[in-house]
């Protein structure tokens, strides 16, 4: 029987994910975890073979969740399931460790092809990703300024560029308001810009909103 540990945060969504691979995948076994804390706890505890894994998670964030998952369970595939477009966050899942990126608003049999995928040792892209990929292998002087933040950076980019102000970024993301704003800083620093409105329109223009 094929053992699935499902971390996202919405209820909902893990039964949408467990009825698709119930009914694709026929005899599964699922373990849940809301919070990236409750999944590793699980990954210690018990063997899996498979996670499938958001990245927006609440506090420690699933990026950070996607490294202390390889790192504990190397051979274990994770594959992200994420709202994020692929543009935004699928290179960094990949080089984090994952096995493969699916957008949540992919078909039902992408998601268990997917898992398929993973399953048998093999790694799953879309054509766009795989397109991005081979784009990503140039020279880091062609790829957008954004693309050299940090995992952490970017979020407070995306959560500026989305109207949010320090305090509630804090809260977003279970930081400081002076940690927030260092990371403020760097962003500026990094994109050599020197307000928020540079920023957000930066943001805007790269498509980093939702």
């Amino acid at each position: 029987m094929t053992r699935i540990l499902l971390v996202d945060d919405h209820a909902v969504v893990r039964r949408g994910v467990r009825d698709i691979l119930t009914e694709s995948l026929g005899k599964v076994s699922f373990g849940e975890a809301a919070m990236p804390s409750e999944a590793i706890e699980k990954l210690q505890a018990e063997d899996w073979d498979v996670v499938v894994l958001d990245i927006s998670l609440p506090g420690r964030g699933g990026l950070d969740a996607l490294r202390e998952i390889k790192r504990l369970r190397p051979a274990v595939p994770v594959l992200v399931l994420s709202m994020h477009a692929e543009d935004h966050y699928a290179l960094r899942a990949l080089r984090a460790g994952a096995a493969g990126y699916v957008n949540k608003d992919s078909a039902a049999e992408d998601l268990a092809g997917a898992v398929r995928k993973v399953l048998a040792g093999g790694t799953h892209v879309s054509v766009r990703l795989a397109e991005t990929l081979a784009r990503s292998l140039r020279s880091d002087t062609s790829k957008p300024a954004h693309e050299r933040l940090s995992d952490r950076e970017l979020e407070v980019l995306r959560a500026l560029a989305a109207g949010k102000t320090v305090k509630e970024i804090g809260v977003d993301l279970a930081l400081s308001e002076k940690t927030v704003s260092t990371y403020r800083t760097r962003l500026l620093e990094k994109m050599q810009m020197r307000t928020n409105a540079e920023l957000i329109q930066y943001a805007l223009r790269e498509g980093l909103v939702d």
